[in-house]
């Protein structure tokens, strides 16, 4: 019991600590920008919404919201990684911030050295679903029918390189099967046609598919993340459908331009796990099929660098040639 209220006082210590340091230096005394290196109505805008909107209220400034789409979320990161590092812009982005320096041959910044990691805010699981007109009903089932004819079955991905994509690949290596990648513009195209029976499984975000779930109109084979979501429970994952190895974990996360000051970081990744704490935020993620995550940005800075060494791997693997 002793050890217990001693760990209790020295967290709340350390959390009054950060908060103190930041509030010493009159931070935030101004709105904070937040780029989203993707258009509006993306699923990593709705979350870096609505985590800006509860941040705002907590921290007194308002959070405005910058979409700076285009080049696979290039032109986002370099607008954070050349801006000033003062807590005043940050940057809310997906894991394909760890990709791009294995699918672009050059960027104008570097993916580690350039930014600071705040904190991840959450997983958002990709769900195999395959339309129920195929007869398949289980993940070994779809692995034997690829196994018995190479080459003839295909996958849907929102894209080049996207993490639908990368997903399949990863499930494809695992598997060791041969299927061909048709990209889409984005994960509506790559539904529909998987819906149709026109393309045989797609690696789908939660949100999109999960009312065609419920509905039976789309069966939801796996999961392709560590561990099963919260808005599928009962799904497996693709390591417990009997693909050992095929995990990937898609998330969405907080980052700073590098040098901004660690109290200031720190105040930052506070204030992002209590908003992750609050019901309304925790009704939106169950909606979006996200579940909420968070490290130390000491962290979320060794996690990025680990993932953008294992995603090189995985782009090597899968052939994919790096654009200019």
């Amino acid at each position: 019991m002793q050890t217990t209220r001693r760990a209790a006082l020295l967290a709340s210590l350390a959390l009054t600590a950060s908060f103190g340091a930041a509030a010493q230096n009159g931070y935030p005394n101004k709105p904070i920008r937040v780029i989203v290196p993707f258009a509006a109505g993306s699923t990593t805008d709705i979350i870096a919404r609505a985590i800006a909107d509860k941040m705002g209220a907590s921290m007194g400034q308002t959070l405005v919201i910058d979409n700076r789409g285009g080049a696979s979320g290039t032109i986002g990161q370099q607008a954070v990684a050349t801006a000033a590092p003062d807590g005043y812009t940050i940057m809310i982005h997906s894991s394909s911030h760890t990709v791009s320096p294995s699918t672009f041959a050059k960027l104008p910044f570097d993916t580690v050295s350039d930014f600071a990691g705040v904190t991840p805010i959450s997983t958002l699981p990709n769900a195999l679903v395959i339309s129920p007109a195929k007869n398949i009903k289980t993940l070994k089932e779809l692995v034997a029918a690829a196994k018995a004819k190479p080459g003839a079955v295909n996958f849907a991905s929102a894209g080049q390189g996207s993490a639908t994509h990368l997903n399949a690949e990863k499930f494809k290596l695992a598997a060791k099967i041969d299927a061909t990648n048709i990209p889409f513009k984005g994960s509506a195209d790559a539904v529909t046609e998987v819906l149709s029976g026109r393309v045989d499984y797609y690696f789908s975000p939660i949100a999109p598919v999960i009312g065609q779930i419920k509905e039976g109109h789309l069966l939801a084979l796996a999961v392709g993340s560590p561990q099963r979501a919260a808005a599928l429970p009962d799904v497996p994952t693709t390591a417990e459908a009997g693909v050992p190895g095929s995990e990937f974990n898609f998330w969405i996360g907080m980052m700073a331009p590098a040098k901004t000051p660690r109290d200031v970081v720190n105040r930052l990744h506070d204030e992002v796990a209590k908003a992750l704490a609050s019901p309304e935020v925790k009704e939106r993620f169950l909606k979006l099929g996200a579940d909420a995550w968070t490290l130390k940005p000491e962290q979320f800075d060794a996690y990025i660098k680990d993932e953008i060494a294992s995603n090189a791997t995985l782009v090597k693997a899968a052939g994919l040639s790096p654009v200019n």
